[in-house]
C-alpha cells in the first residue's frame, strides 16, 4: 500500500500528466472557434441584423486576444486560481447568453450581450495561459514542440466540440451555447489541480523522444482521422448511430496520450532521472554572481570588443577568453582609456517584465513582423467564407474545416521544425517564422495571380504558416525574453494577430471588396435596364463574382509578408548569439 501511494503521489506530480492534462484542457479552450456556429442562432433568436451580428463578433475577438490580466495574474497566483477565473467567466459569460437566446431570461440590449461574449470568451485566455505557462516551465529545453502541440488543440477544439455536440443530438441549436457554457468548464475543474509547474526540468528520461514521437504520431492521427470525419459528413448523410460511434473514437484518440505517463509511473523500472537546465551554464554564472552583487559593474564594452567567434566556442573556452577581455578592460578603464557602464536592465536570455521587454528592438521587431504575417492570415481565415462564395462555391463549411486541419498541423510542425533548428544547428528560433512567412506568401501569391485550383493553395499554405507562428513566437519570447513573465509577453503577442486583422480585413479586405461590388453592380444594372428587366436589390449589389474580388488584396498581403519575412531576419542575425549560448553545446 505505501508503495501505491509513493507511485500515484509520483504519477500526479509527473511532468507528463500535466502535459496530457493541458492537452484536454486546450481541446476544449478554443470557445471563439465556435462563433461561426453559435452566431446564426442569436441572430434568429434575437431578430439581429448582420451588423449587430458583426458586432458581436468584434466583441469576441476582443475577449480572445486580450490576456493582460491572465498574463499577470499567473505571475503572482497559483495557477489553479488562474484557471478558476477562466472557469469563472467562460460560465457566467456564455450561460447568460443561453439564457437570453433560449428566453428564460427576458431580452437585453446588445451591449450586454457584448460584454457576456467579450467575458466569456476571455476565459479561454486564462486556459492557454495556464497551460503554456506550466508545461514552458516543465519543459524548458523543449518549448517548440511543447508549444506547438498545446496550440494545436486549441485550434482544434472547435472541430472536436462540435462533434461532441452532434454525437450528444440536442433537441436545438441553442444547446451548443449551453454546452460552450458548461463543457469546458467541467473539464478544467476536473484539471485545474493537476495543471501546474512541477519542476520538469529535473524529470528528464531516456524515453521522452519516444514519448513525443508517440505524441506527434497521435496529433497527424488525429488531424486525418477529424479531416476524414468532416469529409464524410458533408459528403454523406450519416446515421446518428454512426455520429456516435465516430465521436466515441476521437474522444478515445484524445485521451490516449495518458498512456505515457502511465507507463512511465507505473510500468517502468526506477531510475534517477536526468536534470535540464533552466539557463545555460554561462548564463547561470552570470545570474549567480549578479544576485550575489546587484551593483556590480559591468564594462560594457566586452560585448563590442568581443569576435563573433567567441560565442561559437565551448562553453569553458569562451569563459576563459571573456576573462581574459575583461582583465585588459579593467586595466584600460583604471588608465582612463575606456569609460565604465553600469548594468541597465537584463540582458536577452534572462527574465524580463513586460515593460522592460517592451523597451527592446527584438521583441518590438517580433510583435509587428507577427502583425503583419499572422495579421494577414487572420484576414484570410475570416473571410474564407466569401472567397469562397466569389469563386463559385455555394458551400464554405468544408475549406473552413480544411484550414483548420492544416492550422493545426502547422503549429504541430511549426513546434517541431523548430526544435530541431535550434538543437541541430543552434541557428536562432524566428528563422524557421521567416520560412514560415515565406510560405504564406507564396500562398497569396499564388492566389492573386489567378491560377488554377487557388482556393486549396491558399486553404494550405495560409493554415500551414499561420499556424506555425503560434508555436514559434511563444518559443522564442521565453527563449529570449525568459519565463519569469512569460504569460504577460504571451498575452500581448496575441494583440498582433487582431490588430493586423483590424486593418487588413476591415480597411483593406473589405474596401477592395465593395469597390469590386459596386463595379459589378452597376454593369449589372445597366445591363438589368437595357433589357426592360427588373432592378438589383441592394443585397445583390454587394456581392462580389469571380477571383478579383480578393487577388489584389491578396497581393498586398503577399507583400505585407515578404515585409514580415524581413523584420524576421533582422531579430535572426541580431540573436545568433544568445542562441549559440542557449543551444550551442547541445549540437548533435
Amino acid at each position: 500500500m505505501h508503495q501505491f501511494r509513493g507511485k500515484f503521489k509520483a504519477f500526479i506530480n509527473n511532468r507528463w500528466l500535466v502535459f496530457v492534462c493541458a492537452m484536454w484542457v486546450q481541446s476544449c479552450a478554443g470557445i471563439g472557434y465556435l462563433f461561426g456556429s453559435i452566431s446564426p442562432v442569436i441572430k434568429s433568436a434575437m431578430g439581429y441584423n448582420q451588423r449587430q451580428v458583426a458586432i458581436l463578433g468584434v466583441a469576441k475577438d476582443l475577449g480572445d486576444s486580450i490576456g493582460f490580466v491572465a498574463g499577470s495574474l499567473s505571475e503572482v497566483l497559483p495557477i489553479w486560481v488562474v484557471l478558476l477565473i477562466g472557469v469563472v467567466q467562460n460560465f457566467v459569460g456564455y450561460g447568460l447568453v443561453w439564457l437570453v437566446v433560449t428566453g428564460i431570461v427576458p431580452s437585453l440590449p446588445l451591449w450586454v450581450l457584448c460584454i457576456a461574449i467579450f467575458v466569456g470568451t476571455n476565459g479561454e485566455t486564462y486556459f492557454n495561459t495556464a497551460a503554456l505557462v506550466s508545461c514552458v516551465q516543465n519543459f524548458p529545453k523543449s518549448r517548440g514542440p511543447i508549444v506547438g502541440i498545446l496550440k494545436g488543440f486549441a485550434g482544434l477544439s472547435g472541430a472536436i466540440l462540435t462533434q461532441i455536440y452532434l454525437m450528444i443530438n440536442f433537441p436545438d441549436q441553442s444547446s451548443l451555447i449551453f454546452m460552450i457554457a458548461v463543457g469546458p468548464s467541467i473539464v478544467v475543474l476536473a484539471l485545474m489541480f493537476i495543471i501546474r509547474p512541477v519542476g520538469g526540468h529535473k524529470q528528464v528520461r531516456p524515453s521522452d523522444g519516444r514519448s513525443f514521437l508517440f505524441t506527434y504520431s497521435l496529433c497527424l492521427i488525429l488531424a486525418g482521422y477529424l479531416l476524414g470525419v468532416l469529409l464524410l459528413e458533408d459528403l454523406i448523410d450519416l446515421k446518428q448511430t454512426v455520429i456516435v460511434l465516430l465521436a466515441v473514437l476521437l474522444i478515445i484518440l484524445i485521451l490516449l496520450p495518458v498512456i505515457i505517463p502511465v507507463l512511465m509511473v507505473f510500468f517502468s523500472k526506477s531510475r534517477p532521472p536526468a536534470e535540464e537546465s533552466l539557463l545555460s551554464e554561462p548564463q547561470k554564472q552570470e545570474s549567480g554572481n549578479s544576485e550575489q552583487d546587484g551593483n556590480e559593474v559591468i564594462l560594457s564594452e566586452v560585448e563590442d570588443e568581443k569576435s563573433p567567434e567567441v560565442d561559437l566556442l565551448p562553453a569553458s573556452e569562451r569563459q576563459k577568453r571573456i576573462a581574459h577581455l575583461q582583465v585588459k578592460l579593467f586595466q584600460a578603464a583604471a588608465e582612463g582609456a575606456v569609460r565604465i557602464k553600469r548594468r541597465k536592465g537584463p540582458r536577452r536570455g534572462e527574465d524580463f517584465t513586460l515593460l522592460q521587454a517592451l523597451k527592446k528592438a527584438d521583441f518590438l521587431l517580433i510583435f509587428f513582423s507577427l502583425v503583419l504575417a499572422s495579421g494577414t492570415g487572420l484576414t484570410v481565415i475570416d473571410n474564407l467564407g466569401q472567397i469562397c462564395q466569389s469563386l463559385g462555391y455555394t458551400d464554405s463549411s468544408i475549406y473552413v474545416s480544411m484550414i483548420s486541419i492544416w492550422n493545426f498541423l502547422g503549429r504541430v510542425g511549426g513546434g517541431y521544425f523548430s526544435e530541431l533548428v535550434v538543437r541541430k544547428f543552434a541557428y536562432p528560433r524566428p528563422v524557421t517564422m521567416a520560412v514560415a512567412q515565406v510560405v504564406m506568401a507564396i500562398g497569396l501569391f499564388y492566389y492573386s495571380m489567378g491560377w488554377p485550383g487557388q482556393i486549396y493553395v491558399v486553404t494550405v499554405l495560409i493554415g500551414l504558416g499561420y499556424g506555425a507562428h503560434w508555436a514559434i513566437v511563444p518559443a522564442s519570447a521565453s527563449e529570449l525574453f525568459g519565463l519569469k513573465s512569460f504569460g504577460a509577453l504571451y498575452n500581448f503577442l496575441t494583440l498582433a494577430s487582431t490588430a493586423g486583422s483590424l486593418i487588413f480585413s476591415g480597411v483593406i479586405a473589405s474596401g477592395i471588396y465593395d469597390y469590386y461590388a459596386e463595379q459589378q453592380a452597376a454593369i449589372s444594372q445597366q445591363i438589368s435596364t437595357a433589357m426592360l428587366a427588373v432592378p438589383l436589390q441592394d443585397d445583390d449589389a454587394l456581392s462580389c463574382e469571380g477571383s478579383i474580388c480578393y487577388s489584389i488584396t491578396f497581393g498586398i498581403l503577399s507583400g505585407l509578408c515578404i515585409v514580415a519575412t524581413a523584420l524576421s531576419m533582422i531579430v535572426v542575425y541580431r540573436t545568433k548569439s544568445v542562441y549559440a549560448q542557449l543551444y550551442g553545446n547541445s549540437r548533435t
